[in-house]
């Protein structure tokens, strides 16, 4: 009950907070210059009209005043007075034909001010101004003096009277003048002087008579009783809602075992029990607090339009919530036709992307081909022309979107842009490298190449980036324009089609015959595996240096990715083959002295009766001459 009041406290102190009373002064103010402005070029003819009115006005009486002292012998003056007494009404009646077509041409773009009564209703509205005073000081002044009435404890409405007075019809009581009517207020409400002062003379009588009953103390006692009764059964509403929120959850808690179940997709939980539990606890809560919510909305106008003063709150609050249901509901159904358009848009270009993915689909399998156009450019072409389109079709739905010609949605996607420019350089650069190197195909997935210093087998490419994976399982990612700026060895390019050269270097002594060491290495080469028969492996002596010769051994291999161990495998043959032979590996420098030292040449390849040669020493005994 505490919690209602203060809401209710709240509401009020807000609806009659001095800054409301200012907005709605300043509303008024606002409204009074526009009007103003509007009947600027009005009143500029207006001030002519009455200067002309005053003049004939002071004729009428002037030429009346002569007519009557004339002697009934004089018919020739007569007639010459009341000549010009025509004239007068001629042009009278003329002057008010302007000011009337001058005013209805006023009616579609100006707005009367509106005189509120002691119950805050509008009791008539005022269009002209008298005097200085525009129409907005004559409907505040108007209001302010019908409050000092109500004021007034000893007030007899039947007082309130109409006189006439030179140029206007005053409402007035005792010596205070309510109101004057003038012929341009008539005019605006197309009656008579005396018609519309008798209807407004009426309009304040019942103003002032209904407000003195509305406000006696009978019907105070019995608002009052009327609002403790709304907030009683608000309370009584509330506390229901609680008991039944408690309820509910004792229930689902004690029961939950046996209709809850986890929500699965194969293997993967999309929702436990527990977490269940939770979004229900969380969307009873929720609800729980929607339901108070909407009991106070509806209790705090239905309380407010209990009192008369307070009755334009009510309509306040509902249109809070109501206008901007209103108006969503207005701008949904009039984007309806756009909407229908941005459907037709999108359901045309969905399907013919499907139709050009299926183009594509069918040059990646090399069922159709196309002159100069390779089957691996299939997919990443599909996938920037399917880019393309999109941002195509996006340019088509723009402008049926609502908000797209505003300055806020213009201004946001230029920040947007701007944002994405400033921080999407090193991305978009690589973006364009990826595309750069999907056309020049230095290499595709699965094959072996070496970047720089680095060695793999290509695991994925992207726009963004390479990844290799080492012969160490290391998978390293490299952008791709770090690759577009450097070179690319592609080693499983011409493997399967002509065979990857592998080469390798030995060195051995003078000594040795080449044509022994040629045939040597052919022949570890062809024992090894995953080494070519055909082509036949060769043997270049690449350079003669000073103490040895350098033998460069090249093999032909399909399996790029196996280089490792291929070259292990090489190795090893060369030196079986080199012992077999009796082919000493003395690189890449030996001393050259023999005597007394054990052939290098392993045990098992060397003859049963082997020994290490002894130190031959010769002695000279021979005389010096």
């Amino acid at each position: 009950m505490r919690f209602i009041l203060s809401v209710l406290i709240a509401y009020i102190m807000v609806a009659v907070s001095p800054q409301c009373m200012a907005q709605t002064d300043s509303l008024s103010i606002r409204h009074d210059s526009l009007n103003l402005a509007v009947m600027q070029d009005y009143n500029k003819k207006l001030q002519k009209i009455e200067q002309q009115r005053i003049v004939d006005s002071l004729k009428r009486e002037e030429l009346e005043a002569r007519l009557h002292s004339l002697k009934t012998t004089d018919n020739l003056k007569k007639e010459e007075l009341q000549k010009q007494l025509q004239e007068i009404s001629n042009r009278e009646s003329q002057r008010i034909g302007q000011k009337k077509a001058s005013i209805d041409s006023l009616r579609q773009n100006s707005k009367g001010y509106p005189v509120y009564g002691i119950m805050k209703d509008t009791l008539f509205y005022v269009f002209a101004k008298i005097g200085a005073s525009t129409p907005h000081d004559r409907a505040r002044n108007i209001s302010g003096k019908l409050q000092k009435l109500y004021d007034n404890d000893f007030l007899k409405i039947d007082s309130i009277t109409i006189v006439k007075a030179e140029n206007t019809f005053d409402i007035v009581y005792g010596e205070t003048i309510i109101m004057s009517i003038s012929e341009t207020d008539a005019l605006w409400s197309n009656k008579s002087i005396p018609e519309l002062a008798i209807e407004n003379s009426l309009v304040i009588k019942n103003a002032l008579e209904t407000a003195k009953k509305e406000n006696s103390l009978v019907k105070i006692f019995i608002r009052i009783g009327l609002v403790l009764l709304v907030l009683v059964t608000l309370y009584l509403m509330i506390w229901l809602i609680g008991k039944g929120y408690l309820r509910f959850i004792n229930y689902i808690t004690t029961s939950k075992k046996k209709w809850l179940k986890s929500i699965t997709y194969k293997n993967y939980t999309l929702l436990s029990e527990d977490q269940e539990f939770n979004v229900i606890l969380f969307v009873l809560k929720i609800s729980k607090y929607l339901l108070i919510a909407a009991l106070l909305y509806i209790a705090l106008p239905l309380t407010f339009s209990i009192f008369p003063f307070s009755r334009g709150w009510a309509d306040i609050l509902f249109n809070l919530v109501w206008s901007p249901l209103k108006s969503v509901f207005i701008s949904v159904y009039k984007f309806l036709p756009n909407l229908f358009s941005i459907l037709v848009i999108y359901f045309v270009m969905k399907y013919f992307i499907r139709f050009v993915k299926y183009i594509f689909t069918e040059i990646e399998a090399e069922k159709l081909n196309i002159s100069g156009f390779h089957a691996d450019w299939a997919m990443p072409t599909y996938s920037i022309v399917k880019f393309l389109l999109y941002a195509f079709m996006f340019v088509l739905i723009f402008p049926f979107l609502p908000g797209s010609d505003s300055n806020i949605f213009k201004g946001v996607s230029v920040f947007l842009g701007i944002l994405f420019s400033l921080g999407s350089s090193s991305a978009i650069a690589n973006m364009v490298a990826g595309l750069v190197i999907t056309y020049m195909r230095p290499y595709k997935i699965g094959d072996r190449i070496k970047l720089g210093d680095i060695s793999g087998d290509v695991v994925e490419k992207t726009l963004l980036v390479t990844r290799l994976r080492t012969v160490k399982n290391e998978e390293i990612t490299i952008p791709n324009s770090s690759i577009l700026s450097g070179n690319t060895i592609n080693y499983s390019a011409y493997a399967k089609s002509e065979g990857l050269i592998l080469h390798t270097n030995v060195t051995l002594g003078y000594d040795v015959p080449w044509k022994d060491i040629n045939q040597a290495l052919i022949d570890a080469a062809l024992m090894t595996n995953f080494v070519l028969q055909d082509p036949k492996p060769f043997v270049l002596q690449v350079s003669l240096d000073d103490f040895y010769v350098t033998y460069q051994l090249n093999v032909f291999t399909k399996e790029a990715n196996k280089q490792a161990i291929i070259y292990s495998l090489l190795h090893q043959n060369i030196q079986d083959k080199c012992n077999q032979m009796g082919i000493e590996i003395l690189s890449p420098h030996y001393r050259g002295q023999r005597d007394g030292n054990v052939s290098t040449i392993p045990t098992n390849y060397l003859p049963d009766d082997y020994k290490a040669p002894s130190f031959n020493v010769k002695i000279d005994n021979q005389p010096k001459i």
